[in-house]
């Protein structure tokens, strides 16, 4: 993949809606389809152009992509097993059925029927901290699915060859007539012998018997990005249920639900938070010191005559995403002592003379006759 994101590759704003998305996608792989572009590069063009359209097309990716930025949004294909296992697999954004789409497109390819089935998808929900959603985060999970059958390497057969079914010839389907009132009436089902695969082992693997997959339990190394947000879904290929031989497996997804914290909360890119402080020091003003999500101490000047809730911003403390990190603000939260002690009362009666001798505001009393008769 080039450095350009997908807007660029397409060469399209990023406002673009699906008719100019479409547009350009046809325009650009006419121009360098494998068969049409013999320049070198074109190949790889082309390949880029496909990635970037099977994401700008889908609307949910298209949302995904643009909150979390190209570079966060691709490197969340990163993952890995742990202690090996049978095949290869990665991490990937959701850039599957390439060949599906520019056959349909071109009209290339020749099919039959019923071809080797692509694997069944899997789907897992894990939860993760909010510091976790604000700087990312390598996780650990097991999973138990289908692989291919080490033993006979997925076809079912200890001799590892297959004959076509007799029952269907290979489609994979078989005729089935049914006698009704109204006549007979035919359809076709997935045919009971090869299970729709088209082919039977040669010999049944006494391992798998015949059915060329073995559950396993895989410890797989998930890479979350930093800027993930409830609800998203990350797409590990090739890492759902074993296909048929030939054919690729299914993919796993995991949606991320973030877990509230009691401190701080998300808002789009900035984090917020809540500090008390007094009356005084909301008068005079002060400095404080600010723990960060993380745990770090900052030191954070109040002005004097801050008001009630008012938020104060921390640049740079927020969510970590496309390489601009949002902000962390922080409201004032005015505290008011319910038992003030004897020194104080006689510093806040004489605060309150001074405000007697001041003209009144429209009928307010002021802060500090509030703060008197409450404190009564």
């Amino acid at each position: 993949m080039s450095g350009k994101n997908y807007y660029d590759i397409l060469n399209i704003p990023r406002n673009a809606d699906e008719k100019e998305i479409k547009r350009a996608y046809r325009s650009l792989t006419k121009k360098y389809h494998p068969d049409i572009n013999k320049e070198e590069g074109a190949e790889e063009k082309f390949k880029d152009i496909n990635e970037a359209y099977s994401v700008l097309s889908d609307s949910q990716k298209r949302a995904q992509y643009d909150q979390l930025g190209h570079d966060a949004f691709t490197s969340a294909s990163k993952g890995s097993y742990q202690g090996g296992g049978y095949g290869s697999g990665g991490f990937n954004a959701d850039f599957g059925g390439f060949g599906d789409i520019f056959d349909s497109f071109f009209g290339g390819g020749s099919r039959g029927q019923r071809g080797p089935q692509r694997g069944s998808d899997l789907l897992m929900r894990i939860q993760i901290t909010l510091q976790e959603a604000v700087f990312g985060v390598d996780r650990d999970i097991d999973v138990m699915h289908n692989e291919p059958c080490p033993a006979c390497d997925g076809t079912g057969s200890e001799t590892k060859k297959t004959n076509v079914c007799p029952r269907c010839g290979g489609s994979g389907q078989e005729r089935r007539a049914n006698n009704t009132p109204f006549g007979q009436f035919v359809s076709m089902a997935t045919c009971s012998q090869c299970g729709g695969s088209g082919r039977i082992p040669e010999e049944r693997c006494k391992k798998c018997n015949g059915s060329g997959h073995s559950r396993v339990k895989r410890t797989i190394t998930v890479n979350i990005p930093a800027g993930i947000d409830s609800g998203m879904r990350l797409r590990m290929e090739g890492y759902g249920e074993a296909g048929d031989p030939g054919a690729p497996n299914g993919d796993l997804f995991i949606e991320v639900h973030v877990t509230p914290n009691p401190k701080f909360t998300r808002i789009g890119d900035n984090l917020e938070t809540t500090t008390e402080i007094s009356p005084a020091q909301a008068v005079m003003g002060t400095s404080i010191t600010i723990t960060s999500i993380d745990g770090r101490k900052i030191d954070l000047k109040v002005p004097a005559g801050v008001q009630y809730n008012t938020a104060l911003k921390i640049p740079g403390e927020g969510v970590r995403r496309r390489g601009r990190p949002g902000d962390l603000l922080v409201r004032m939260k005015i505290v008011i002592p319910k038992h003030p002690g004897s020194q104080e009362k006689e510093l806040y009666e004489q605060i309150l003379e001074l405000e007697g001798n001041k003209e009144p505001g429209h009928g307010s009393k002021g802060f500090f006759q509030d703060l008197k008769d409450k404190m009564k």
